[in-house]
């Protein structure tokens, strides 16, 4: 499936001579875009090859990876179970975008405490779960496996070695890694997280075989799904410009991270970058409602 490299035209982008391409991911499939639907793709094969009946998996409200799989499960007529955290959602999982969605395509929902989230990679949480959904396959918050790594080893293509430098947002942490081992030596690779801490090194360290990448940890604004005016705005004057919509959760902050460091003089002259476009906008719409009770401007749709 062909993915556009799109030029960025902007004023402080000429001014630095710095070239400037989002490679848009997110128009993939309408529903399972951007790196959910690299993560899913060798996923999902496995699940049919191995003829579980349930994929249950792990996310929270907003989750890009809960709607995806969802849809994706519907797409393959395989049963889906979302473990989400948060147990106040169980009785107003209808107001919610992104589950009301997964609903629709028919996951099923189990709620737990942010404690017992914690701790869904333990033995113990991971046996009660094969118990209670037997023939499942178990898949990782936001699909980071072996896998999904390998789906996104497919995002480069043999044109984009022409880019000395390669940006991804950083989640889980599977994608940049599976970026990192399709790069080229000679390329830098620069993950964006969304979250705060340096858990993400070590989680990245066990898919990733170079070692031509660094995190960047300033542009997560105070850490996962926080926002502020300043990127809203900053969200909103781009799609104006570009007629690229990002979403605020990833592609805004790295897309802010980016430019900020264009204007800071970071990259030499005549570098040509590429942004990956991860998708993510399915959780705009849920963001804006929480916008609305903390009284700060909405990102357009």
């Amino acid at each position: 499936m062909k993915v556009l490299n799109q030029q960025v035209d902007l004023p402080i982008l000429s001014e630095k001579k710095i070239s400037l391409y989002i490679k848009r991911e997110d128009t993939l499939h309408p529903f399972i875009s951007g790196n959910k639907y690299r993560k899913l793709k060798y996923n999902l094969q496995h699940v049919k090859q191995v003829k579980a009946q349930t994929i249950v998996t792990f996310g929270g409200a907003f989750s890009n990876h809960i709607a995806a799989t969802a849809y994706a499960g519907k797409e393959n007529s395989i049963k889906t179970v979302g473990v989400i955290r948060g147990e106040e959602l169980a009785d107003k999982w209808q107001q919610n975008p992104t589950l009301a969605f997964a609903k629709e395509n028919g996951m099923e929902f189990k709620f737990v405490s942010r404690q017992t989230y914690r701790e869904k990679n333990t033995p113990e949480f991971l046996s009660a779960v094969k118990r209670d959904y037997p023939n499942s396959f178990i898949l990782p918050e936001g699909g980071a496996n072996e896998l999904a790594v390998q789906g996104c080893e497919e995002i480069l293509t043999p044109k984009d070695t022409m880019f000395n430098v390669i940006c991804s947002a950083v989640g889980t942490g599977g994608t940049i890694a599976g970026i990192i081992n399709a790069s080229n030596a000679s390329q830098r690779v620069l993950g964006f997280p969304a979250l705060k801490g340096d858990f993400l090194k070590e989680d990245i360290c066990k898919f990733a075989n170079n070692a031509n990448w660094e995190l960047i940890n300033s542009y997560n604004f105070g850490g996962y799904a926080k926002v502020t005016s300043e990127l809203i705005n900053f969200i909103n004057s781009f799609k104006a410009t570009t007629n690229i919509p990002l979403d605020p959760v990833y592609t805004g902050k790295m897309l802010f991270g980016i430019l900020d460091l264009v204007q800071k003089n970071y990259f030499a002259p005549s570098t040509k970058i590429v942004a990956i476009h991860t998708g993510g906008l399915q959780g705009i719409k849920g963001m804006n409602s929480l916008l609305v009770k903390k009284k700060l401007p909405l990102i357009n749709e």
